[in-house]
């Protein structure tokens, strides 16, 4: 025990990096020790199997469900995954021909733990023992992407080199969740069926988590970081999962307290890298994988150790938390920076349950906004998540009925005032701008429904875009100036050629070619100066820093502002010299007609003037004489793309002459139609 403090209170005192050494878990293990985390599984705050009386109460109405969910799986046919869909990825850069299966098997069996916990009755542990049998007999649960991190570089599993992932560490909770439940059930079927799952466990999770010969393949734990090395949603991900699987499985004392401090460190190096202000780099959609799941390890931590481990004070935890609810344009739009998707499906009961942890009445009643069913006129209680997650699951059915609960005292005011009224106050507590001065996000609201983000930051972000400097614009939650987001993952995506692809290029988002060049990617390639002012809904960056030596750029300051009525974005430039003309490039869903052009029902567009318009919402946007526009649609195959934008977007382009001014200003104003 005192190896193992002394081993922490050690990391505790590394000297500072290029990040803000916050340590938290690690100043909370250290009065405590690893000591009072419990074994076995004896903290976990729902029923043991046989409590049937417990499961009835936890469950309520929900318990038809989940025992529904589970029958669909009950004839399930286990898919196999053969070599040849492994080795697609490292042929065809293809992952879903190999993911697609695991991933089914994967959510078989978490309906088939989670519908015999409901029912009790032993239905579903056969075809559950089928799932688990089969997954211990492959040789590794890390997805094909992931692979190439062995020391073959392949992506076949090599099982004499077995490294962790977030697919693998996700699927070993699921089966570790069934080993507790149901082992002594197991043995009366046959002793061979723990075995497997024991050694299965042992030999793909366990000993490469504590074996420093696979940290390079472990990648995410950040052991010895050092500045320039990248910790993303990947740390929290992996490690709630990984530690779930010693705090249910390890039986060896000091394996388990070696395996907690050896976490808690690796979390720190996420804890410690992520920016102060609890904005999430990587976008809304990698929200409930970064933030949200940094929120499950600390739950998981807070639980095992009887609330001797926690850090549900911490400001950071609460600020990250919050950032999903500031994120939040409306009618499921969010802000969609780097590899996010603009539209994303909420989860309330995560929200919730996280807001109700760290104490944010803005996220509980924001996830009560989530449930309203505004066409109904009355608040739903929420049903369990079940998908692949199992720690999610079974706390989304602990939490379901505490917001059911909740869901009607919102019915009952309701009832006494009005429905519009009550969910207007749910989102009273939620500020209309915020300003995040670490990642450099700014989220700017005014009185007639128009929402603006914009972005300063660096192009070595975690999912990174080269799009410092660029903006959205949302009004009355209608997308109008966008960000198109990322294709459908392929290897291509995370290689050498990701910036090949045109949703990664600054030439595609809200954004200037200066002199004809593009944005770089790459950590030195950085917003200058910039500044928020949240009374005067204005935001600036000097970008110039962003772009190559080839654009010839002293400085270029892309500014915004934000008025009733009307957005503006003008750009100062200086250059050295002149080499090509500059580009002002615009991303738009919608219809885009150009001077001269009719408008349906609204006349011929004014001189310097172009439209936009998408639905009932019709923009107006001024744009200097000097500059000549054209506009060019994109056709979206890609169905991650076309099922938020559709089958098209279109990019609207302002040259400048060739010979324009080495210094100047652009300047454009938008206006409602």
């Amino acid at each position: 025990m005192e190896k193992i403090l002394s081993f922490l209170l050690a990391l505790a005192v590394l000297p500072v990096s290029a990040y803000e050494h916050r340590d938290l878990f690690m100043k909370a293990c250290s009065d405590a020790g690893t000591e009072v985390f419990m074994m076995d599984g004896k903290w976990l705050p729902y029923p043991e199997y046989s409590d049937r009386e417990g499961w009835d109460a936890l469950l309520g109405e929900n318990r038809a469900m989940v025992i529904r969910k589970g029958e669909e799986y009950l004839d399930y046919e286990w898919k196999t995954v053969p070599a040849t869909a492994y080795l697609a990825y490292e042929r065809t850069g293809e992952r879903g021909i190999m993911e697609t299966p695991l991933g089914l098997n994967r959510r078989a069996i978490n309906a088939l733990l989670l519908a015999e916990l409901a029912e009790g009755r032993g239905r579903f542990i056969d075809q559950l023992v089928n799932g688990l049998w089969l997954s211990c007999q492959m040789p590794s649960w890390v997805l094909s992407a992931h692979l190439p991190r062995q020391e073959t570089g392949r992506s076949l599993p090599d099982p004499r080199h077995q490294i962790i992932d977030l697919g693998s560490a996700g699927y070993a909770a699921i089966i570790a969740m069934a080993y507790h439940y149901f082992h002594v059930e197991f043995d009366r079927i046959d002793p061979s069926i723990n075995y497997c799952i024991r050694t299965s466990m042992k030999e793909k999770i366990l000993d490469p988590f504590l074996d420093e010969s696979v940290r390079g393949g472990n990648w995410w734990m950040a052991w010895k970081w050092r500045p320039g090395i990248l910790v993303n949603n990947w740390n929290p991900w992996c490690n709630s999962n990984v530690i779930l699987c010693f705090l249910l499985m390890e039986t060896d004392r000091e394996r388990l307290d070696k395996a907690i401090a050896l976490s808690l460190e690796s979390v720190d190096q996420f804890v410690n890298y992520v920016k102060g202000d609890g904005a999430c780099e990587e976008g809304p959609s990698y929200w409930e994988a970064a933030g949200a799941k940094l929120y499950d390890y600390a739950q998981i931590i807070h639980d095992a150790s009887c609330g001797k481990v926690s850090i549900m004070d911490s400001r950071l935890l609460r600020d990250m938390g919050e950032y999903i609810v500031r994120s939040y344009i409306g009618d499921g739009w969010v802000v969609n920076f780097a590899d996010a998707s603009a539209k994303l499906k909420m989860d309330p009961v995560l929200i919730y349950r996280f807001g109700k942890a760290v104490g944010s009445s803005e996220m509980t009643d924001f996830a009560y906004s989530c449930i309203a069913d505004r066409k109904a006129g009355r608040f739903v209680a929420p049903k369990p998540v079940i998908w692949n997650d199992i720690y999610r699951s079974l706390e989304s059915v602990t939490a379901c009925s505490s917001m059911r609960e909740g869901a009607d005292s919102l019915n009952r005011l309701a009832g006494q005032s009005s429905f519009g009224t009550v969910l207007a106050g749910l989102s009273s507590g939620v500020p209309a701008c915020t300003w995040y001065p670490e990642t450099e996000f700014a989220y700017l609201r005014n009185d007639d429904g128009w929402f603006v983000a914009a972005k300063g930051g660096h192009n070595n972000e975690s999912h990174n875009h080269n799009d410092i400097g660029t903006f959205t614009l949302f009004i009355d939650n209608v997308p109008v100036f966008v960000d198109a987001g990322v294709e459908t993952y392929t290897k291509k995506t995370f290689s050498m050629e990701r910036y090949t692809i045109w949703t990664m290029q600054s030439d595609w988002h809200n954004l200037p070619a200066i002199n004809g060049t593009s944005q770089i990617a790459g950590a030195d390639f950085r917003a200058r100066n910039t500044s928020c002012s949240l009374r005067r809904l204005a935001f600036s960056a000097d970008i110039a820093g962003a772009y190559s030596e080839a654009a010839e750029c002293i400085s270029w300051t892309r500014s915004y502002r934000l008025k009733q009525g009307s957005f503006e974005i003008r750009d100062s430039y200086s250059l050295k010299r002149r080499v090509m003309p500059d580009v002002e490039n615009f991303l738009v869903q919608g219809e885009v007609y150009l001077p001269g052009e009719p408008v349906p029902g609204a006349g011929d567009v004014p001189g310097g003037s172009i439209v936009v318009r998408n639905g009932d919402v019709s923009v107006k946007m001024a744009f200097p004489s000097c500059l000549v526009p054209s506009v060019e649609e994109v056709q979206i195959e890609d169905r991650r793309l076309s099922v938020v934008w559709g089958p098209v977007l279109r990019r609207i382009s302002f040259v400048s002459a060739p010979d324009a001014p080495l210094t100047g200003t652009y300047s454009f104003k938008v206006v409602r139609l």
